[in-house]
């Protein structure tokens, strides 16, 4: 299966190419085109954040000491925690050569595709919405891309406990064309954490009943993400913990500048 990512050199060009667009638009069309720099703006955001993530990455592959020491800690905790193992639930998809195929496209084309849908989707019908679920979503990548600086093997690369690599059997792994590429950042789980927050933000801006077919990705993309050997529960649990401490955080600091401003308006009064 090839890669169809962008690294983050193509990423960052990609970006300074859209802003850069955006500027020129907000300068020489803003009155033909009175809708092309938030759009071109926005795209150019996303792109660097993506350019910043793969880079990140990059980072994590050059240190990779300590990788399959972490991995089986995590085993271990999760045993101490009782957790279901995730060689069983690989058991579960094995026998079923198109399931397990389905999974692994899911597991590699999905997960961008639905975030760009939701940001989409928020940016032409729910735009008061968008910029809120954003700073969330950048502040829940951020928090991700610290803690994958410390490198930590997923599953499938880790021996003696009945893992498989999913992908590499049925000759869909995004990585055999890349052997360089990130697959040491195991942990958290960027697939769960957007997943969830998808789920979330379809659920809390949509209106129809139609939103709460949304909450069925995260629930896929948690199967997928442990039937294919790339993540362990730990991994999803963590990113969900880091969403809900970026919802938190986001709230906190909306209402600080909202106090900040209100204050300087009272002064302005006086004076």
């Amino acid at each position: 299966m090839p890669n169809l990512e962008l690294t983050w050199q193509q990423a960052a060009v990609l970006a300074v190419g859209l802003l850069g667009a955006a500027v020129v638009c907000r300068v020489a069309d803003a009155h033909r085109l009175p809708s092309a720099f938030p759009v071109l703006r926005e795209a150019g955001i996303i792109a660097a954040l993506f350019s910043l993530w793969q880079l990140a990455g990059s980072l994590a592959v050059v240190h990779t000491a300590g990788a399959f020491d972490r991995a089986r800690q995590v085993v271990r905790l999760e045993r101490d925690w009782h957790l279901p193992s995730e060689a069983d639930i690989q058991h579960l998809v094995l026998p079923h050569h198109w399931l397990a195929q389905l999974c692994n496209l899911y597991y590699a084309g999905v997960h961008f595709l639905a975030l760009g849908a939701l940001l989409v989707w928020l940016f032409w019908r729910h735009r008061s919405a968008y910029a809120r679920i954003r700073t969330t979503l950048v502040l829940l990548t951020a928090a991700c891309l610290l803690i994958q600086l410390i490198p930590v093997a997923p599953p499938r690369l880790l021996a003696g406990y009945g893992f498989v690599d999913l992908a590499a059997q049925y000759g869909q792994s995004v990585y055999a064309a890349f052997p360089t590429a990130d697959q040491f950042s195991a942990m958290p789980s960027v697939h769960v954490g957007w997943a969830v927050l998808i789920g979330w933000a379809a659920v809390t801006v949509g209106t129809g009943p139609w939103r709460w077919a949304s909450l069925l990705h995260p629930i896929i993309t948690v199967f997928v993400v442990v039937a294919t050997g790339n993540h362990f529960w730990l991994d999803g649990i963590v990113a969900v913990a880091l969403l809900v401490l970026a919802e938190i955080v986001r709230r906190l600091s909306g209402r600080l500048v909202l106090h900040w401003l209100d204050t300087k308006n009272r002064e302005l009064v006086v004076a």
